[in-house]
């Protein structure tokens, strides 16, 4: 898959930095945790145990989808994780886009809720799990998504995406 970008999504907890890495390392692909593309302002904010709401998100976006772009432009390969909750914000990311596919990490709160307990370096606070899950728009008539259920093995959770991405990478 040249010149093409995997942008794993779902919530916080969701597993996304995990699959991402171990995505990335299969396919040979570069790696960008989008959490790393949020401007200062969004990090002290979500920090503070405050959620972001669209107008924080826009530049944090914009920079997703810049770097997208870029990838495609070289002829590279990138997975990245992001959010994405809302069909703005992956319709944000596609803009000008060509050759991106979405891969929607899905389970349940109480599943999500059980591993952001276990954490202790993210940024994420429980509390803010509720905010997540409230504006999950579950991707819905969206071909260039596909979703993977959360409660499977990695292994098993990436062989699946490999398998059902299929000639796409």
């Amino acid at each position: 898959m040249e010149g093409k970008s995997i942008v794993i999504m779902g919530v916080s907890g969701s597993g996304k930095s995990t699959i991402g890495e171990l995505l990335a390392a299969r396919l040979s692909a570069k790696f960008i945790d989008g959490d790393d593309l949020h401007p200062k302002a969004n990090v002290i904010k979500m920090a503070s145990g405050t959620p972001l709401d669209d107008s924080d998100r826009t530049p944090w976006l914009e920079r997703i989808n810049d770097a997208i772009y870029s990838i495609y432009s070289k002829n590279e390969t990138c997975v990245f994780v992001c959010s994405a909750l809302k069909k703005k914000y992956r319709d944000a990311i596609r803009n000008g886009n060509e050759n991106v596919r979405f891969v929607f990490l899905e389970g349940s709160q109480e599943l999500v809720l059980e591993r952001v307990h276990m954490r202790s370096s993210h940024f994420m606070k429980s509390d803010m799990v509720d905010s997540q899950f409230a504006i999950l728009e579950q991707p819905v008539d969206e071909d260039d998504v596909i979703t993977i259920d959360i409660s499977l093995s990695v292994d098993e959770m990436l062989d699946d995406i490999c398998s059902r991405l299929g000639s796409s990478i």
